[in-house]
């Protein structure tokens, strides 16, 4: 009788207890301040990993809401009463535990219980398949290493992923790695970015025009005749400010006044709009009405990193007008410049930008946007890294449809577009709000989806 009460009353200690699930959220770019108190002579413990925070009780905090706070740096960090402080360039994964006794198994003598725990994480559906990995590649290496069974949802709207292990240390370990897993797809190539803050200049009609005429004149008037509402999808956004492999200097890097042998050269253009022999096809041209500057780019993922974004850019209106000196601000389209290489192989032409006034509000004002956004946790550690050099994407290799060509090596043959446009006044124009941009989704105008915006201050018209 002493055994079943001794039984009895294990199960009652074990009850099952019901939490928060936990959330994986990337704190990319905001650091942590450091109190002046913080214990610099501390043991090599204060500078351990991902492995010594999740297998160290020292190293959980409850964060107010009875939820554990598993908080790990691969940086330089310090350890200070159970908080790890980060400088500014350390990156910082949190997560919410909430583990939970789900269940016993008995030994046939009934003297040892065993306790199954299980643990919930919410996983964005973008970010569902890099848990899985390729053929389930990923997931059976957690599973693996830990001894959990990652359980995933059955519907493919649903973001709940359960862990069921047989102790709490398992299944922390395997809730660090796939926060890890998470963080690095997050920081890398293999999540695209979904928005970014655009200065739109495909809302002024002379401008779309002279674009128009640009892609007709290089491919003939029937390829430009062509193009429809169904091929809008070719437009995927600032992609070359994706490409952070090159180091881009200042736009009189490549001299416009090129000097190109003339030569008499027959140009092949065939019935769906392309050069073939120069390496250029209707797909590589930006869609004029999608015509924009871009100020920064964003990997937002779920409807509350939107909702971030959009409360950043109306929390910065007026500071951003009155870096503009609350005066309309306009731009100069002059020429053509490579990106990256040379006019024989170019991967991106674009046309550079020069304010009108030369004053520099306008880097003033990108820059208070951009600093907004690096504060808020929502722009990557190295796009912030990156110096703002605005340009006017013209063309771009990446926007190639055609899957023929190495995308890595994938390049065009512009020297005849430079003996024609490399001078080209494109014009001057107003530029009269700021854009929160979703990338692939359009409005009815044709330009990219507008989640939120703030005005800039009105041009002046003469009466």
């Amino acid at each position: 009788m002493e055994g079943a009460h001794g039984g009895s009353g294990n199960l009652a200690k074990h009850k099952k207890r019901k939490s928060p699930v936990q959330k994986w959220r990337p704190i990319s770019t905001e650091a942590v301040p450091q109190k002046d108190d913080v214990n610099e002579t501390s043991s090599s413990g204060s500078r351990q990993v991902v492995e010594d925070c999740i297998t160290s009780s020292d190293n959980l905090v409850l964060d107010g809401a009875n939820n554990v706070v598993i908080e790990v740096t691969t940086n330089n960090a310090s350890l200070s009463k159970n908080n790890l402080s980060l400088d500014s360039s350390s990156t910082k994964v949190v997560i919410e535990d909430n583990l939970e006794v789900s269940g016993f198994n008995k030994d046939l003598d009934g003297s040892n219980f065993s306790e199954t725990y299980s643990s919930s994480i919410q996983v964005d559906v973008p970010l569902m398949h890099f848990v899985k990995g390729k053929g389930g590649s990923m997931q059976k290496k957690i599973e693996e290493d830990t001894g959990v069974k990652i359980i995933f949802p059955s519907s493919r709207d649903e973001t709940s992923v359960v862990l069921e292990g047989t102790s709490s240390e398992s299944i922390r370990k395997a809730s660090q790695m796939i926060a890890n897993v998470l963080e690095e797809a997050v920081q890398s190539r293999m999540l695209d970015y979904s928005h970014f803050i655009s200065l739109p200049l495909a809302i002024h009609p002379d401008l779309v025009d002279k674009l128009n005429y640009f892609q007709s004149s290089i491919l003939g008037s029937s390829a430009s005749n062509e193009e429809s509402d169904k091929d809008e999808s070719r437009s995927e956004g600032s992609i070359d400010e994706m490409d952070h492999d090159h180091k881009q200097g200042d736009s009189s890097s490549v001299s416009i006044n090129l000097q190109v042998q003339e030569k008499s050269v027959e140009v092949n253009i065939d019935s769906k709009g392309s050069r073939s022999d120069f390496g250029i096809d209707k797909s590589i041209f930006i869609k004029p009405k999608t015509f924009h500057l871009t100020v920064v780019m964003l990997k937002l993922w779920n409807k509350d990193r939107i909702a971030k974004a959009s409360d950043v850019l109306q929390s910065i209106s007026i500071q951003v007008n009155e870096a503009l000196e609350n005066r309309p601000i306009s731009i100069q389209l002059r020429g053509l410049t490579c990106m990256k290489g040379s006019p024989a192989k170019a991967r991106v032409v674009y046309a550079p930008v020069l304010e009108v006034g030369g004053e520099g509000r306008l880097a003033r004002a990108c820059k208070v946007i951009i600093d907004a956004f690096v504060k808020s946790g929502l722009v990557l550690e190295r796009d912030a890294r990156q110096e703002l050099k605005l340009h006017a994407t013209i063309m771009n290799v990446r926007h190639r449809k055609s899957k023929k060509r190495n995308q890595w090596n994938d390049s065009f043959d512009a020297r005849d577009i430079f003996r024609k446009y490399g001078k080209e006044e494109w014009g001057e124009y107003h530029i009269p709000e700021v854009h929160l941009s979703q990338r692939f989704k359009f409005d009815e105008s044709g330009y990219y989806h507008c989640c939120s915006s703030i005005p800039l201050p009105a041009e002046m018209r003469a009466e």
